[in-house]
Formats: C-alpha cells, structure tokens, sequence
C-alpha cells in the first residue's frame, strides 16, 4: 500500500474521529451537523463551487454558468424547504428578515467586500481553510465586524425597515420557482453566446449543496448559515477578554448569553462554519499533500485593505441579515422577499468591489 493511499485513509479516519467525538461530547445530532460542514467543505472545495467567483465571472466575462447553478441548488431546496417549513412551523425556522435601509447598505456593502478579497462568507472559510493567504487574514476580521455589527445591529433597524414578508406555502413555492426561472432567463440573456450551457460539475455541485442544505434544516431545525458563528467566536473572545458586552441589546439578550456560556459544539452554526474549514482543508491536503499557497507579495496598503474588507464583510453582514449563504441562498430557498433584495443589492456592490480591487493592486482573478 503506497503512502499516499495511507495518508488519504488518514485523513478519512481523522474526519470520522472528529464527527465521533463530537457525538460522544456534545450528542449525536452535533455530530451530524458538524459531518454536514464537512461535507460542504469538501463539496465546495472539491467541485470548486462558490458565490463570488461565479459573480465575477458574470459581471466581467459575461458566463452566467456559475450564477445559474446556484439558482438551480436554491430551486432544489426550495422545494423541500418551504413545504416542510409550512408543516412544521414550530420544529423547523426560515432565514427569515425584514427589509430594511441597514439591510440594503450593508448587502450592498458585503458584495462589494467579497470581491475585494474574492471570497463571500461561505468562501471566507472554504479559502482559509485550504491555505489561502488572503482569506486567512480577512477570517478573523470577518469574525470581528460580525461580532461588531451585532453589537450595533438594533441601532441600525431603528433607521427603518418593511415588516418580514414570506412566500410560503404552495403558492411560495410555486412564487419562488417562478423568480428564480425568470432571474435565470435574465442572466442567460445577459450572458455572451456560446457560454450558456450549464458544466456537468456545476450540475453535481448544485445538488449535493442543496441535499446538505436540507439535512441542515431538518437535522438543526434550521437553515444553513455562517455569520453568526462567526460572530460568536468574536464574542466568545472578548468575555475571555473581559469585556463586558451587558451594554449590547444584541449579546445581553438571553439567548446570546446561554450561547456565550455553551460550547461552540452544541452551536449549529459554529459546527457547520468548522466542518467546512476542515472539510476544505482536507481537500486541500488530499490532492497535494500540502496547501500549496505562497504568500502574495502585496505592499503592507494592499494587506490592510484585504484587513478593512474582512471586517466590512462581517460587519455588512450581520446589517443585511446574513452572507450569500444566510441571506441570499437560505433566504430564497426559504421563501423570504429580503432574499432578493439582498441578491440585487449585493450584486451591485460586487461591481464597486470589482474596481477597488483593481485599484488597489490584487490580482484580477
């Protein structure tokens, strides 16, 4: 047996060591959430599946392929997740936000972070996780400005807001599928010819995202997310710290303080963020062994600016309710309107972000 089949089946048996652990520490449903980050590490690392990347793809190069299959993963949980939200009301949550002036900035603000360091929050961690250097330093500044922007988050709603609004039921359905086929139809126009057709492994991706995002919600209870853990870790930091946080409306509230007194194993969200940094990892190490990413060579300007987009990203982030994984993808395929709104705000942003990012000197790709 040659080393590199024992090293993968090192990697194998870590991975399930991890999830057993966490099972036999924090309980079996903790286990399968954090084997469902996992698998979205490993699936969006593996079929190199993303948010930004397809965004800018689209806004510089015109290929729609990429933004259509995440309409398609949204389309295939959508039509399990709003059924079952209508049956179960009580054991199962939407990513459900009202839309606001805080939400429209901040979604605005977020999408042009993204593509400053090419990376959304999903991405965020995906990237860091396998070794990316810019990622790496903008991770724990997401986390800062999703704790900060917690902390602040009522200030901000106060500005104003719309009442929540859903499509639920058959009929939010069938109003969800709709959307999502004209928006596509939309960005199959806009798209050059001969770039339409939609990859085999898009295709893939697309569903074993949508199957791990259904088992999220039906094993949690609730939809795929990524800032709030993030956040929490932050949060978690600054009581080790000492800081006192009774002075947030946000982080006093009690159910934030019996998450600040709990593990980040017994936390949904923490557990998927981690599955997907390892899971990322692993696939990183399983194809070359090592992580195999030099260090950019950018002047300390460059490096700040990669440090500013990472706490706008966390900051914008908890405004606008959630990444383009809480907001945008377990928005829609929840049946919440601010879904939307977050989509065609963030996708105006990622043209300003696409221009600093040029301005500032990163590279174009």
């Amino acid at each position: 047996m040659t080393r590199v089949v024992l090293f993968r089946m090192a990697l194998v048996l870590t991975a399930f060591g991890l999830v057993v652990l966490v099972s036999l520490f924090a309980g079996a449903r903790f286990g399968i959430v954090l084997s469902i980050g996992l698998g979205f590490g490993i699936v969006l690392e593996g079929l190199r599946f993303g948010f930004a990347g397809p965004w800018r793809m689209m806004i510089l190069h015109r290929e729609p392929a990429g933004i259509l299959a995440q309409f398609l993963a949204i389309g295939l949980v959508a039509c399990v997740a709003i059924p079952m939200l209508a049956f179960h009301p009580t054991e199962l949550s939407g990513a459900q936000a009202p839309i606001g002036w805080a939400m429209i900035g901040g979604a605005f603000v977020f999408g042009a972070a993204m593509q400053i360091i090419l990376g959304c929050g999903s991405g965020t961690l995906v990237n860091a996780g396998s070794g990316n250097p810019v990622s790496l330093v903008a991770l724990p500044f997401f986390a800062l400005g999703s704790f900060a922007g917690a902390y602040h988050i009522f200030w901000w709603t106060d500005l104003g807001s719309l009442p929540i609004m859903t499509l639920e039921g058959g009929a939010g359905l069938v109003g969800t599928l709709i959307l999502l086929i004209i928006m596509a139809g939309i960005f199959l126009i806009l798209g050059k010819k001969g770039s339409r057709s939609l990859p085999r492994r898009y295709i893939i991706a697309a569903i074993f995202i949508a199957v791990l995002a259904i088992c999220n919600l039906l094993v949690s209870g609730q939809p795929w997310g990524v800032v709030y853990g993030l956040g929490l870790w932050a949060a978690k930091g600054a009581v080790v710290l000492g800081f006192d946080l009774s002075s947030s409306t946000y982080w006093a509230a009690s159910s934030s303080v019996g998450r600040l007194n709990s593990s980040v194993l017994t936390d949904y969200t923490s557990l998927t963020n981690i599955g997907m940094l390892a899971g990322a990892f692993g696939v990183s190490v399983w194809r070359n062994r090592d992580l195999g990413h030099p260090v950019p060579s950018y002047p300390l300007s460059t490096w700040f600016v990669v440090i500013v987009a990472g706490l706008a990203l966390g900051y914008a982030s908890r405004l606008a309710f959630g990444c383009n994984v809480g907001a945008f993808f377990s928005g829609i395929s929840t049946g919440s309107l601010h879904g939307w709104v977050w989509f065609i705000a963030a996708f105006m942003g990622a043209f300003l972000g696409i221009r600093i990012r040029f301005v500032v000197g990163l590279k174009p790709s």
